[in-house]
């Protein structure tokens, strides 16, 4: 029931200061001006990108050595990505209209919106060998400082123009910035690009699922309620090099994701979805060998495509799978970008046929043996060269935080046994198992353990009642792996927090060791379109897992304070999209869960449902405090 599947849905998050209607302000009109969604489609069928680009201090620009006779597109407007303090990729795509020629560009970066000031400029071309991509590494720019940005092609042929900013400097007192994962095409509306692009977020993360590989057909996730004309292209599976370039060109023809784009500098990683669904490093659950050939094959070319179309600086040109990284805010948080997807994980317990899910090889893996080793111990979600790289960082960094940008829950999500045996044996007897588990809880809180029944004690006891996770491609699914890396962190003393995607529902968790140690705090947010729990009839269950549903008993002590199904979540919503909009300062870390009130209709409005401040206490102990 719990069980991850292609149906779970995205977070997205809005501003929560403005109600939005289907017209499109003033400046995302400037955006977004030279841009079409009908000539992106268009252009489409035929996509290639460059890397490269001479770089000057001098701000003349080159002129054309030749006019050609029709302009370039800009389709698909501009972007920025992986700032650091004196640089930043740039990113658009330029293509001549039933034209397989290179388009030269000229790009610049100014410190006006006239461009009167020009501090950097260049020149590239756009090639079909790179689906007529232009990216370049600008360097020489100034710590925590803003710029303008734009691409022009000889002809004098104008991309929209961006902003995008450096990283701040040492002495940087705030940052806020949005968090996004998610984002199914026909699923809705990207409304939370929207409302992200109109808040007052510097930066941007997104954590995966920024596209998917499912086709058009009607029994496929995601094609059931499409509004507008929101049709997957290709129609079929993605899976040759023109298949997931036409993909992608297909999101971004999207203006919404174009204006959040053009609006600030993005750091993304990527999920399953960028591939086929439910990847690891020899496969796929959503990759057929016999009709979809090799995945290695399928896996690099997905990789070379997210390259070319995405504002990621290639760290290393000839391992593309490679893309953790790390990026230091000024003194107030590292953050460490993981790739806990593709480049080491081993095979999920659940996607072996198991009848039970894949629960009795978990529970094998999770037990320790007579000496006291866990069979599990060798299992992981990245290799040891990747997790040794977030240890020796952590260990370096001397910022007072430490975040950490991953793609699925890092928190144990063990709902009590009773419960999700009702679900899977007798469905319509899942309330009355919800209600006696948290009776239960409510009691114990309320009396102590001497208010209890015996069957209420026994509900509470794990040696009775186990707790068992219900989704097995998250963390919960490599504890021994995950084990290592708390342990490790609560030995360096550090004050983590994590950013996580891919359930597609929002939570705040404790993380915390297999003997219940807290080391740190984790804020997921929900999907920006991807269906979550409402899509299983499970849409009310989020005030059953974080316990507020005994707030008419217990009153405000029951938020926050282990209650609920799930023991380490704190706040969750398992029914609405959007996203995360973080300020992070020396003194706190504070997450918004913005939510979209439709992603059907075209005109929509943002709320904030709950605000979690974190303080700079001792490393794993802060007490959260909500609003």
């Amino acid at each position: 029931m719990f069980k991850k599947n292609p149906a779970r849905a995205p977070h997205l998050a809005t501003d929560p200061r403005e109600a939005v209607n289907g017209s499109r302000r003033d400046f995302l009109d400037f955006l977004v001006k030279s841009s079409s969604s009908a000539m992106a489609v268009a252009a489409a069928g035929s996509l290639a990108a460059c890397g490269g680009g001479d770089e000057a201090a001098a701000p003349a620009v080159p002129a054309p050595t030749a006019t050609p006779a029709t302009p370039a597109v800009f389709a698909f407007g501009v972007a920025s990505g992986d700032p650091l303090t004196d640089r930043v990729i740039l990113w658009s795509h330029a293509k001549v209209p039933n034209s397989a020629a290179d388009v030269s560009l000229t790009w610049q970066v100014a410190t006006d919106a006239a461009f009167a000031n020009i501090v950097r400029t260049g020149t590239l071309a756009t090639t079909e060998a790179s689906s007529f991509t232009a990216k370049v590494d600008v360097t020489g720019l100034t710590a925590g400082a803003s710029y303008f940005y734009r691409f022009r092609d000889a002809t004098g042929a104008s991309s929209t123009v961006g902003t995008t900013r450096t990283l701040p400097a040492s002495s940087a007192a705030s940052v806020k910035f949005a968090v996004f994962s998610c984002s199914l095409y026909s699923e809705g509306y990207f409304h939370a690009y929207d409302a992200a692009a109109r808040s007052d977020a510097q930066y941007a993360l997104h954590l995966g699922d920024y596209i998917y590989e499912y086709g058009a057909d009607p029994k496929q996730y995601g094609n059931t309620t499409i509004p507008g004309n929101r049709i997957a292209s290709p129609a079929n599976d993605i899976v040759t090099m023109n298949d997931y370039r036409t993909r992608h060109a297909l999101y971004k023809s999207d203006l919404n994701l174009q204006a959040a784009h053009a609006k600030m500098p993005w750091i993304t990683i990527w999920d399953d979805h960028e591939f086929a669904n439910n990847g690891y490093v020899n496969g796929a659950e959503n990759h057929k060998p016999a009709t979809q050939g090799d995945w290695v094959t399928r896996k690099n070319i997905a990789a070379k495509v997210y390259h070319e179309w995405m504002p990621i600086r290639t760290i290393d040109a000839n391992n593309l799978l490679k893309i953790y990284r790390r990026f230091d805010f000024g003194n107030i948080f590292t953050l460490h970008m993981l790739d806990t997807r593709i480049e080491g994980r081993d095979r999920q317990y659940d996607d072996y046929g198991d009848t039970d899910g894949g629960i009795a090889r978990y529970l094998a893996g999770l037990t320790p043996n007579a000496a006291g080793f866990r069979p599990d111990a060798s299992r992981q979600m990245m290799s040891s060269e990747q997790q040794n790289w977030l240890a020796s960082g952590m260990s370096a960094s001397t910022a007072t935080w430490q975040l950490v940008g991953n793609q699925t829950i890092m928190a144990r999500m063990w709902f009590p046994g009773s419960v999700l045996s009702a679900f899977a044996s007798n469905p319509a007897g899942a309330p009355a198992a919800i209600s006696a588990f948290l009776t239960a809880k409510a009691t114990r809180a309320a009396g102590g353990a001497a208010a209890l029944t015996p069957a209420q004690a026994g509900l509470l006891n794990p040696a009775v009642n186990p707790r068992l996770p219900y989704n097995l491609d998250s963390w919960d699914g490599y504890p021994a792996q995950r084990e290592a890396i708390l342990q490790n962190i609560k030995t360096q003393g550090k004050r983590l927090v994590t950013l996580s995607g891919d359930s597609h529902d929002g939570w705040f968790n404790n993380l915390t060791t297999l003997a219940g140690d807290k080391v740190g705090v984790e804020f997921a947010g929900t999907s920006v379109t991807s269906t979550g729990f409402e899509s299983v009839g499970l849409g009310t269950l989020g005030s059953s897992i974080d316990g507020s549903a005994l707030v008419p008993q217990l009153g405000s002590s029951a938020v926050a304070a282990g209650l609920g199904l799930i023991d380490d979540v704190n706040y969750a919503d398992t029914s609405q999209r959007g996203y995360l909009l973080m300020t992070v300062t020396a003194a706190a870390v504070k997450g918004e869960y913005v939510y979209v009130s439709s992603i059907k209709l075209p005109a929509y409005t943002a709320s904030v449902g709950r605000t979690v401040t974190v303080p700079a206490t001792a490393a794993g102990t802060a007490a959260p405090v909500f609003g």
